[in-house]
């Protein structure tokens, strides 16, 4: 027995090793990794003095000179798991200069949305809805572009693509089948009417309603076919 003369002020309960350990389990913290601090994209955050940029050539049939749209990004907890590119300005530059206001006014809107962080992918559907009241052009390859201004939502859409901020487009396991479904349907419909347009007759020749062969030419004032020798003239 233990005599206890004094007053308790305390107590803890005595626990083995092992359950000492159990009890002090570590959990990581949320997002893997125990660094306690994330470099997060935001507007306070300052210009490093050198940024990793790409920069695309843009050729418009309705400009006699090329445009080159420039995209620097910044990079995020460089070295760690939480390594991140994220864009943070952008640059127009060109010979044309009827367009150089709203050239420079595009920019620096731009560029102030990606210093601000956050989901900055909203500008590319709000660039590729842009019209052209004069009528867009048409691509090299057969893709139609509204604007200019569509085109360079494209291209920031095609470089957040390429830092990983938006996913590739693509169909589903679905719709991928529903096209090459259409695709066979066509490319057999096509084989078909490549086999009857083949023909050792004169091109604009009618179909015979006696031989069922597109030989019927106007041959002497009368239509006569090829094939048969039908004619209607007896």
């Amino acid at each position: 027995m233990i005599k206890i003369d004094k007053k308790i002020v305390g107590y803890a309960v005595n626990q083995s090793a092992a359950e000492e350990k159990e009890g002090k389990r570590e959990f990581k913290r949320e997002g893997g990794g125990d660094r306690a601090e994330v470099i997060r994209m935001h507007e306070r955050l300052e210009r490093p003095e050198m940024l990793v940029g790409s920069t695309y050539k843009v050729k418009t049939p309705v400009s006699d000179h090329a445009m080159y749209v420039t995209v620097n990004d910044i990079i995020l907890n460089e070295g760690t798991e939480h390594e991140k590119r994220r864009p943070f300005e952008i640059f127009i530059n060109s010979k044309n200069l009827d367009h150089y206001q709203w050239i420079v006014a595009l920019t620096r809107i731009i560029s102030a949305v990606f210093r601000k962080g956050g989901d900055v992918t909203f500008l590319v559907e709000e660039l590729k809805a842009v019209f052209d009241p004069r009528g867009g052009y048409w691509q090299a390859g057969g893709k139609f572009m509204p604007s200019i201004i569509a085109e360079l939502g494209y291209i920031v859409e095609k470089h957040l693509i390429s830092i990983g901020m938006m996913p590739r487009p693509g169909l589903d396991e679905h719709q991928q089948k529903l096209v090459e479904q259409k695709r066979a349907e066509y490319e057999e419909s096509q084989k078909q009417t490549d086999a009857f347009s083949s023909s050792e007759y004169p091109e604009g020749a009618q179909l015979c309603t006696k031989c069922n062969t597109t030989a019927v030419i106007m041959m002497d004032g009368c239509m006569t076919c090829l094939s048969c020798g039908d004619s209607k003239c007896g």
